[in-house]
């Protein structure tokens, strides 16, 4: 019957940039469509990544994605060869959260609050 279904699930990620208004604006050109690396897409799909948005107010990036159940995957030699010298390129512009583990970029964040889980009912006390 085919491969086993994967569910996929949202991650959310945190980091800051220099907080420098031509450095800025030149991270967004490095993001703008057809700008990244084509082998940089593949292996953040290769990755598990279905989908992923970077979202930014000021210095600060967010970014929301959809993975697959089993991310993160395991990538070849030459995928984390290729991921090492777009993460290189981006390092000028990239400060990583206090809260950021040592050697990590984008921090985890933590999900604390979700609509659908709410009720739109009085609490009864």
């Amino acid at each position: 019957m085919g491969g086993e279904e994967t569910m996929p699930q949202r991650v959310c990620f945190a980091l800051d940039l220099v907080d420098d208004a031509e450095l800025i604006a030149a991270y967004e050109r490095a993001h703008a469509p057809g700008a990244a690396w084509p082998e940089v897409m593949q292996g953040i799909r290769a990755k598990g990544f279905l989908d992923m948005e970077i979202w930014r107010v000021a210095d600060r990036l967010f970014m929301v994605a959809t993975v697959a159940d089993d991310f993160p995957r395991m990538i070849s030699a030459a995928e984390r060869e290729i991921d090492a010298r777009w993460e290189s390129e981006m390092d000028r512009f990239q400060v990583p959260l206090q809260s950021s583990d040592r050697g990590q970029k984008w921090a985890p964040m933590k999900r604390i609050f979700s609509l659908s889980e709410q009720s739109d009912q009085p609490n009864e006390s």
